[in-house]
């Protein structure tokens, strides 16, 4: 799949300048359309331990919000403006009053790739975002981590591979980011040799197949593992240097992804490199 046409989701937090810059540069190199997606989203105010306000007040409150909340909007869209001038890129602003989650996965349903942040540790809402752009969007998902540099991206991929659908998805998805990388590695834990999934050498297969892409690649098997398949991950990528984590977003049920843990949401919560993922 071409990835012609990037969503990348835009805010007034710290990290927006960062998301900005990577989806940018993203978008030049695949020649894409850029779509800069700013949410208005303002709540409902709560009046806890009086009587209920006037409609007018009501409106009133709700009107300043709204002004607050377009006045941060007009200083995000300069920066996108100019960020698209100065890099030579098509695209458009795109602002919209509603709930933050829902808007990225309505919107991010009329673009090939959807860019947004990693939540931040004192995010109230948490991923919630990230969960409805992967569920209900329909498209492909690139995670920005909340810290740290991002001086590259496709160049060094780790690959957490299970040989199930959802991991298929992810990496056929995002071979468009991994064309031209230096290096590829493969990870697989604990798979189980078998004709219905990893067959006789976990890894060969999928190997074989990234190789017909013109990618160099390298399987690295973990067996016998103590320690939970995300945790594995974040070391893999950290070890390898990697810039890039492509895995399948929730391979189990979500409720027991909820109970459970797994590998997803460790990611979503300890990544330090942007992580692409399909579902």
């Amino acid at each position: 799949m071409a990835i012609r046409d990037i969503l990348v989701h835009l805010d007034t937090t710290p990290r927006c300048a960062a998301r900005l810059h990577l989806a940018a540069a993203l978008a030049g190199r695949l020649q894409a359309h850029l779509t800069g997606l700013f949410v208005l989203d303002i709540p409902l105010p709560a009046f806890a331990g009086v009587e209920v306000a006037g409609a007018a007040a009501m409106a009133q409150i709700l009107d300043d919000m709204r002004a607050s909340g377009l006045e941060d909007a007009a200083k995000v869209e300069a920066s996108f403006r100019e960020t698209l001038r100065r890099e030579g890129l098509p695209g458009e602003w795109r602002i919209i009053e509603g709930t933050t989650a829902t808007q990225i996965a309505v919107n991010g349903r009329y673009a090939d790739l959807v860019v947004i942040g990693q939540a931040t540790p004192d995010s109230p809402a948490g991923n919630v975002a990230i969960e409805s752009a992967l569920f209900q969007s329909g498209r492909p998902v690139l995670v920005v981590p909340h810290s740290g540099d991002l001086p590259s991206l496709g160049r060094r991929v780790l690959v957490g591979w299970n040989a199930s659908r959802e991991a298929t998805r992810a990496l056929h998805d995002a071979l468009p980011l991994m064309a031209g990388a230096e290096s590829v590695t493969v990870l697989t834990i604990n798979a189980e040799p078998g004709a219905e999934g990893h067959g006789e050498q976990p890894g060969a297969d999928i190997a074989l197949h990234l190789a017909r892409h013109g990618l160099q690649v390298t399987v690295r098997r973990v067996e016998g593992a103590d320690i939970g398949a995300g945790d594995l991950l974040l070391n893999e990528a950290a070890d390898l240097g990697a810039d890039l984590v492509v895995i399948g977003g929730y391979g189990h049920s979500r409720f027991r992804e909820f109970m459970l843990g797994g590998a997803t949401r460790t990611l979503l919560g300890q990544m330090t490199v942007p992580v692409f993922m399909s579902h």
